[in-house]
């Protein structure tokens, strides 16, 4: 069996767009489970992400008392064989390999956000690093993203970034 995921962060509705765009819908709706790094900002887009499927996520810096009273900071799941941490936050770029190898000893998938910056790494441990980057705010990267991945067998495959459209969905 596979597990097809949708890997958000940063959506920062409707600070940074009105609402979620298009390419989040459909890829939302397309996926087993979405995971999300936080930033949501409106509770609004959690209901909304819920009603397209399930969802793994959590607050994120700029979220307020509603979100963190429904979602953690931390978020752990164990799918396919592979064991997964969500978190907001992991620090500057440089040493993150090393900090989130002692942070998160038994996982090896963890999904970040905050920077808007897309990252896709492997530590030293073998634990995956997966910032989606954000689909609502490029800041200085080319395009706004989003990830997808697929979990099987006990191993993380076809790791895609997607460049997204601000085009609205609703």
């Amino acid at each position: 069996m596979a597990t097809r995921l949708l890997l958000l962060a940063d959506t920062h509705v409707p600070t940074r767009a009105r609402v979620l765009p298009k390419a989040v819908l459909l890829a939302a709706s397309d996926a087993d489970l979405i995971v999300h790094a936080g930033d949501w900002v409106d509770a609004a887009v959690l209901d909304e992400l819920s009603a397209l499927g399930p969802v793994l996520g959590v607050w994120g810096n700029n979220d307020g008392a509603d979100l963190r009273s429904r979602l953690p900071e931390v978020a752990r799941a164990e799918i396919e064989g592979v064991r997964i941490a969500v978190v907001h936050e992991t620090g500057p770029a440089v040493g993150r390999e090393t900090r989130m190898d002692a942070a998160f000893p038994d996982t090896d998938l963890l999904v970040f956000g905050h920077s808007h910056i897309p990252w896709d790494t492997v530590t030293p441990r073998g634990l995956r690093l997966l910032n989606p980057g954000s689909p609502t705010d490029r800041r200085r990267q080319p395009a706004c993203t989003l990830m997808t991945a697929t979990l099987a067998d006990g191993g993380i495959h076809d790791v895609r970034r997607h460049e997204v459209s601000r085009a609205p969905g609703r």
